[in-house]
């Protein structure tokens, strides 16, 4: 089965632009997508990583329920090195996305981490990003609580939905 079909699977939807693994669960299933800043449509798109993983999703958006995405960023507020970190994570991960924006494109995706260019918007964007191997502070909290990732049956089988997976507490 590609990738392709198992994201597809996992997001509920078809890909609006050819993405990359960037990073897998312990069952070698997708976890983050790096997507393109301009969508196959010409659409300019400021995520540049994308989570995919139904059970990091439902555990992060137990999280922002929860009043997490106001937890972070008063710890931005309150912690002047937290603070600063993220604002690098911003930086950084515009820079990335930007470097790869076509010359001539317009509108362009603007924003750092989820479009944000400061604070923080959403905890499934800053898991992402962390997840794909960059520094970034509201990820790596949000990885200590949401971790492990530890599925015991695959959520996507042969391009479908698996009907015997279910999100574990």
């Amino acid at each position: 089965m590609s990738d392709e079909a198992t994201v597809e699977a996992q997001i509920g939807r078809p890909l609006r632009a050819a993405s990359q693994v960037v990073a897998r669960c312990h069952l070698g299933l997708p976890v983050v997508v790096a997507v393109p800043p301009i969508l196959d449509d010409g659409t300019p798109f400021p995520t540049r990583y994308w989570l995919t993983c139904p059970l990091a999703v439902t555990r992060i958006g137990r999280l922002e329920a929860s009043g997490g995405v106001k937890r972070m960023e008063a710890k931005a507020e309150a912690d002047a090195e937290f603070g600063a970190a993220l604002a690098e994570a911003h930086r950084r991960y515009e820079a990335e996305r930007d470097a790869l924006v076509p010359e001539g494109a317009e509108p362009r995706p603007r924003g750092g981490v989820g479009g944000s260019s400061r604070g923080v918007k959403c905890l499934h964007a800053h898991y992402a990003d962390h997840a794909a191997g960059n520094a970034n502070p509201v990820g790596e909290l949000v990885a200590a609580w949401i971790e492990p990732l530890d599925c015991v049956v695959p959520c996507v089988i042969e391009g479908a939905r698996n009907p015997d997976w279910s999100p574990r507490p």
